[in-house]
């Protein structure tokens, strides 16, 4: 008789997702969320974002973050992955095989805004030594993670809204 398998999948291996509806035209709230050197004032983690090239928010646009979780520093590569103006951006940061998602929906009154992080495709071996070591585990990261992205787009509701 075969074992039976729990199939659900494991903390550290699902979709992070925040939702918000702001009271704004989708024009105003993408103008705002492409603003990338204003995400450091939303998010509980980036303490920076710096374009490494010039010429605004593109495909294949370079940034090199500053995270930091308590007395913890360190830097991410993130390259824009894709881009549909007044629509979509993502960006993929190659150390942890992370792709981060805006979407941004009209909707009636105001814009839903949706931020993602699907399942890491391209995890190195060395972030999961990082997050086990300085992160407390993958696992409670993610739920941190989650948490924060709830933070970063509830404080985004507000730049707008404000």
């Amino acid at each position: 008789m075969a074992a039976m398998t729990n199939s659900l999948p494991k903390p550290a291996e699902r979709e992070l997702i925040a939702t918000t509806t702001i009271a704004a035209p989708p024009a105003e709230v993408w103008a705002l969320l492409t603003d990338f050197s204003r995400m450091p004032s939303w998010s509980p983690e980036l303490v920076r974002m710096v374009p490494l090239l010039r010429g605004g928010v593109r495909v294949g646009q370079q940034y090199l973050g500053i995270n930091k979780r308590k007395a913890m520093i360190w830097p991410t590569r993130s390259v824009v992955a894709e881009l549909e103006p007044g629509r979509v951006v993502a960006w993929d940061t190659r150390s942890s095989g992370a792709r981060w998602i805006w979407e941004i929906e009209p909707t009636e009154g105001g814009t839903a805004v949706t931020h993602r992080r699907p399942v890491p495709s391209g995890l190195s071996p060395m972030s999961g030594v990082f997050a086990r070591a300085f992160l407390g585990g993958a696992e409670g990261h993610c739920d941190e993670l989650e948490a924060g992205m709830a933070t970063t787009v509830a404080r985004l509701k507000a730049a707008v809204e404000g």
